[in-house]
């Protein structure tokens, strides 16, 4: 069963330092690491190391970056035949992490939101059984999600930071699973989703809630400590979607996805060291 998961494509550089920066303060260095990033691509990863088939829908740019990126993903066995490169410089963001695992980021730009509605291909889907969306241009994330509805596909979104810039109205009504933090939950309200769709909100160490029209189910997280949030959301929808796939219950789901946030969390870098065995050992 394949997954395409669709949005951007970034390089991330973390610069790990001993306080996030304050106005007119100073930040210390503590380490440097480059690798690829985005939320899309994050979860594409994950998945395949939950042994599940992902490929990736999106863009980088036709410079030595973009090259590195797409290497890293077919190494990680994502297929990118559907990632453009275009004219341009892939998107590159600086991943500031405080000793306590916050995260801020800093957003260079870059090519990642080159693939518009007027590009996307229905040939994208063929042969897959969910789309997951990320927070891309709400045009394009609309047109995919039309043609998983078309296809009976079922589709799952993870808006990201920009929920509350960015009017996502067609995606949400295509939506039978939608993943937000707290901050993201408190902006949207239920009313502007189908009566069927599974919501998932992130509490970070506090663990998830899984709401739906009918029930909510709680887990309290899993406790590990804390080094890295960056890409912790990714791994969490990675995890849920595997489980889920794989025919596990709800409760269970949602337990997996929190184990797969947390390995997340406990690490380095927004691409976490996933599998179905270190899940098991946890939960």
């Amino acid at each position: 069963m394949r997954v395409v998961c669709a949005g951007h494509v970034n390089w991330d550089v973390t610069l790990r330092l001993d306080r996030l920066p304050v106005p007119d303060g100073e930040s210390r260095v503590r380490d440097r690491h480059e690798s690829g990033g985005g939320s899309a691509a994050n979860v594409a990863v994950a998945l395949v190391a939950l042994e599940r088939s992902a490929s990736l829908v999106g863009s980088v740019g036709d410079d030595a970056t973009g090259a590195r990126a797409l290497d890293s993903l077919a190494e990680a066995g994502v297929d990118v035949s559907s990632v453009s490169t275009v004219p341009g410089e892939t998107a590159r963001k600086y991943l500031l992490v405080d000793s306590a695992g916050e995260v801020s980021v800093i957003d260079d730009g870059g090519v990642n939101e080159a693939v518009g509605p007027a590009d996307v291909e229905a040939s994208w889907l063929d042969g897959a059984t969910h789309l997951h969306l990320t927070g891309q241009a709400p045009a394009t994330a609309a047109r995919l999600a039309e043609l998983a509805d078309e296809r009976g596909l079922r589709v799952s979104f993870d808006p990201g930071r920009r929920l509350d810039c960015r009017d996502y109205t067609a995606t949400l009504g295509r939506t039978d699973v939608l993943f937000l933090n707290d901050r993201e939950a408190g902006e949207l309200a239920r009313e502007s989703l189908p009566d069927d769709c599974v919501v998932l909100i992130k509490h970070g160490e506090r663990g998830a809630t899984l709401d739906t029209s009918e029930r909510t189910l709680e887990h309290r997280g899993v406790d590990l400590p804390a080094v890295d949030a960056t890409g912790a959301g990714d791994a969490f929808a990675a995890g849920f979607l595997a489980a889920s796939l794989r025919g596990l219950d709800e409760g269970r789901a949602l337990a997996v996805a929190n184990a797969c946030g947390a390995l997340a969390a406990s690490s380095e870098g927004p691409r976490a060291d996933l599998s179905w065995d270190r899940v098991d050992a946890l939960l």
